[in-house]
């Protein structure tokens, strides 16, 4: 898995584009600056909105190339953001943060559970999780996604996952994706905004 991603990012293009998701940044917006984790960032086009809007990133990923990627353009915008090669379940910190922010980070499915346990202990109490990956349904499409059903998501599984969580909402809707290569057409997705409980 390692070296899809890897492979994936050393194309020149960014994988996904430069620009924030777009549920991630319609929720970011509404909050007030602090301390934000990004796991599974990629190439760093949420940590990079979210450092120029004033936020203090720490982002991790498992792909170096990837983190390479991300800090050349943090460089480009002239922000900074921590970022670290490592994966979720050896990543430790000393801060607590404000808002966990998940996009399509779909973990294996052996250790998704406990990954994003593991996740929790570094957000602050009333802290804040913004979430959108593929559902279930997304399984076929040609908009991206794992292929292996196991890594999508179902509400029910969110709900046992996440139940140290409140949520303002959770729903699967239908979307379009237009970002970059590999996240085009139409997609069924899993939305969520919570507050550690």
């Amino acid at each position: 898995m390692k070296d899809f991603w890897n492979k994936r990012y050393e194309e020149n293009s960014f994988a996904y584009g430069t620009l924030p998701n777009t549920f991630f940044k319609q929720q970011l917006d509404r909050l007030t600056p602090g301390q934000i984790l990004l796991p599974a960032e990629g190439e760093g086009r949420n940590a990079i909105y979210a450092a120029r809007q004033g936020w203090q990133v720490m982002a991790f990923d498992f792909s170096a190339t990837g983190m390479k990627k991300a800090i050349s353009l943090a460089e480009q915008h002239e922000v900074h953001i921590d970022y670290e090669v490592v994966d979720v379940l050896d990543f430790s910190s000393d801060k607590k943060f404000d808002v966990i922010g998940l996009s399509y980070a779909h973990f294996p499915a052996d250790i998704r559970a406990q990954a994003h346990d593991r996740l929790l202990k570094f957000l602050k109490p009333k802290g804040t999780v913004i979430f959108e990956a593929f559902s279930k349904n997304q399984l076929g499409k040609p908009s991206g996604g794992p292929k292996n059903e196991d890594m999508l998501f179902s509400i029910k599984e969110l709900q046992n996952e996440f139940s140290a969580v409140t949520f303002d909402f959770l729903e699967e809707k239908t979307i379009i994706l237009e970002e970059g290569e590999y996240h085009q057409g139409e997609a069924s997705v899993i939305q969520f905004v919570g507050r550690l409980s």
